[in-house]
C-alpha cells in the first residue's frame, strides 16, 4: 500500500512561511469581496492546519473533489507566490526592476511610447548602479524594438548609440557567465573529490583552470565579473591546497563588498560566502588572530539592522556562523567548551531548517561536531555523529570527507574500546578508499596501524604510537598527503596516546605554545 503521507510543493511552500506572511496573503486574497470564503483560501487555510501532507484528510475539509484539487493547488500556489512577490518587491531590486520593465511593456502595448521609454531609462540606471548587465541588457533590448518602430523621433543616432550599448553588455554579460561557470565547475570537482590527491590530479586541475580562465583587465571589470573572479580563484586555490593564495583571493571578494556596501544587500548570499571562506582560509592557515578579528567582523555584520536577510541568507548565516564559532574551538583546543557552547545551540538552530539543508552542508556539520566530541572524550557522541556522514554515500559527494569519517570512526571505535568490531570496520574501509581509489599513504599506514592493534601487546603500545608518529610526520608539509591533517590532527592523537594526556589537552598547550610565539616576534 503506497503511503498517503508524501511531498508536496504547496504544503513546504505553505510551512515555510512567516506569520507575517502568512497574514500578508489573506489580506491580499481578501481584497476583493467575490474571494470572501473562495475554495482557494478555504485550501490554504486547511493546509496550513497540517503538520504532514495527507491528500485524504484535505479532500474531507475543502470542498473540492479529487479532480479539481490539482487545479486548485495551482491557483493557489501562484497566488502565494504573487502576495510574495508583492511583499518583498521594495526590498529586491531585481524584483523592483523586473516589475519597471514589465509596466515599460505594458505602456509600449498601450502606445505610450515616450512614456515607456522614460520608465525604461530609469530602470536602467538602476540596473547600472548595482552592475545588473542582465537586467541592463533586457532594458536596451526593449529600447531597440520600440526605436525600431521609427515612432518617437527622438535623437538621430539613438539606434546607433544603442547597438553600441547591446554590443557593449553582451561582451560584459558573456564574460560574467564564463567566471561564473568556472567557479561553479570547480565548486563541483571539490564536492566530488575534495581537494587533490596526486600530481596528475593537480596537472589536470591546472590545465582546466588555465583553459577555462578568460582574457580579463581587472580595472575594466564590473563588481560581477570580478565577485565571480574572486570566487573562482578561491576554488582553484582551496583545492589545491595553496591557502596563502586563497587567502588573497578570498580578501579581495570580502573587499569587493565593503568598497561598495550597497551591494551587500543586493548578493547578500554571495557577501556571506565571500566572509565565510576567508574564515575558512585562516582556519587552514591557522591564523588564529585574524580569524577571531574576521569571525567578530562576520558577526556584527549578521547583527547589523543594516543587512536585510532573506529566508536564504538566514539559512547561509547559520552554516557560516556554526562552522566558524566550531572552527575557533579547534583552533584554540577548547574542545569541551565547544561541545558545552557551540553543539546545543547548533542544534536548536538547525531543528527549523534542517529540511531546507543540503547534503552536503549537513556532511560537513556533522563531521565537525564529531570531530568537537573526539577531541572532548565522548568516543559515543563521535560514532553517532560520524555515521551520519558515513550513511551519506551518494555518489560523488564529498567522498574525501566520508573516508577521513571511516577513519576517525576507527580511532574512536578502538579508543570506546569495541575491539570486536574493527576488523569488520576496517575491511569496510578498505573496501570504501579501493572503490574511491584513495589508497595513500596516510590512510594505509593508519588503517594498517589499527588493523595490527590487537596484537600489540600493552606494554609495546607505546613504542607502537611512537613509531606510527614519525612515519606519519613526514607527511604533513607533503603536497598530496598533507590533505589529510586538514581533516584530523592524527598527530595530536598520537602524541595523546605516548604521554598518555586527553587529545584536547595536547591540542590546547600547542595553541598557548604559538600564541605566546607570535607575541614575542
Amino acid at each position: 500500500m503506497i503511503s498517503n503521507f508524501r511531498k508536496d510543493s504547496l504544503f513546504d511552500l505553505i510551512a515555510s512561511l512567516a506569520p507575517s506572511e502568512k497574514r500578508n496573503f489573506t489580506l491580499f486574497a481578501r481584497r476583493l469581496s467575490s474571494n470572501q470564503g473562495a475554495k482557494f483560501l478555504q485550501l490554504f487555510e486547511a493546509m496550513e492546519k497540517m503538520e504532514t501532507y495527507d491528500e485524504r484528510q484535505l479532500l474531507e475539509k475543502v470542498p473540492v473533489t479529487k479532480k479539481q484539487l490539482p487545479n486548485m493547488k495551482a491557483h493557489l500556489y501562484k497566488q502565494l507566490l504573487t502576495s510574495l512577490r508583492l511583499l518583498y518587491a521594495d526590498r529586491n531590486i531585481e524584483l523592483q526592476l523586473n516589475e519597471q520593465i514589465d509596466f515599460g511593456r505594458i505602456l509600449f502595448n498601450k502606445g505610450l511610447y515616450m512614456q515607456s521609454l522614460k520608465l525604461l531609462d530609469k530602470a536602467k540606471q538602476m540596473a547600472r548602479e548595482y552592475g545588473l548587465d542582465t537586467v541592463m541588457l533586457r532594458v536596451v533590448e526593449m529600447e531597440k524594438v520600440i526605436e525600431s518602430q521609427h515612432i518617437t523621433r527622438s535623437i538621430r543616432n539613438r539606434a546607433e548609440v544603442l547597438s553600441r550599448e547591446s554590443a557593449a553588455l553582451s561582451e560584459n554579460v558573456d564574460l560574467k557567465n564564463r567566471f561564473s561557470s568556472l567557479s561553479l565547475q570547480l565548486y563541483g570537482i571539490y564536492l566530488k573529490t575534495g581537494y587533490i590527491k596526486d600530481r596528475e590530479g593537480q596537472l589536470m586541475l591546472e590545465r582546466f583552470y588555465k583553459q577555462n580562465m578568460p582574457a580579463f583587465d581587472l580595472a575594466a571589470l564590473g563588481f560581477y565579473e570580478k565577485m565571480y573572479l574572486y570566487q573562482a580563484q578561491v576554488w582553484y586555490f582551496h583545492i589545491i591546497q595553496d591557502f596563502p593564495l586563497c587567502y588573497r583571493a578570498a580578501q579581495h571578494w570580502v573587499d569587493l563588498f565593503h568598497a561598495s556596501p550597497h551591494m551587500i544587500n543586493v548578493a547578500s548570499g554571495n557577501y556571506l560566502k565571500a566572509y565565510h571562506y576567508l574564515l575558512d582560509t585562516l582556519f587552514y592557515l591557522g591564523y588564529y588572530d585574524r580569524f577571531s578579528q574576521v569571525l567578530e567582523e562576520f558577526q556584527a555584520s549578521l547583527e547589523s539592522s543594516a543587512f536585510v536577510m532573506d529566508d536564504n541568507s538566514r539559512i547561509l548565516a547559520f552554516l557560516y556562523l556554526y562552522s566558524n564559532l566550531v572552527n575557533i574551538h579547534f583552533l584554540k583546543g577548547e574542545f569541551t567548551r565547544g561541545v558545552e557552547q557551540v553543539v546545543p545551540a547548533l542544534l536548536k538552530d538547525m531543528k527549523p531548517i534542517r529540511s531546507k539543508l543540503d547534503v552536503h552542508h549537513l556532511m560537513v556539520l556533522h563531521y565537525k561536531v564529531a570531530c568537537l566530541y573526539f577531541g572532548h572524550g565522548d568516543n559515543e557522541k563521535t560514532i553517532y555523529y560520524l555515521d551520519q556522514v558515513i550513511q551519506n554515500n551518494q555518489d560523488g559527494l564529498r567522498e574525501d570527507l566520508q573516508c577521513f569519517a571511516h577513519i576517525l570512526k576507527l580511532i574512536a571505535s578502538y579508543e570506546a574500546g569495541k575491539d570486536e568490531k574493527l576488523d569488520g570496520q576496517i575491511r569496510n574501509v578498505y573496501r570504501f578508499l579501493i572503490k574511491m581509489d584513495d589508497l595513500h599513504q596516510v590512510q594505509k599506514e593508519m588503517v594498517r596501524f589499527v588493523r595490527n592493534l590487537s596484537r600489540i601487546y600493552d606494554h609495546e603500545l607505546k613504542a607502537a604510537f611512537i613509531e606510527l608518529r614519525e612515519k606519519l610526520i613526514v607527511y604533513e608539509h607533503h603536497p598530496y598527503e598533507k590533505r589529510a591533517f586538514l581533516y584530523l590532527d592524527i598527530i595530536s592523537w598520537l602524541e595523546s596516546k605516548i604521554e598518555n594526556r586527553p587529545v584536547q589537552q595536547i591540542i590546547r598547550q600547542k595553541f598557548l605554545e604559538k600564541s605566546l610565539l607570535e607575541k614575542e616576534k
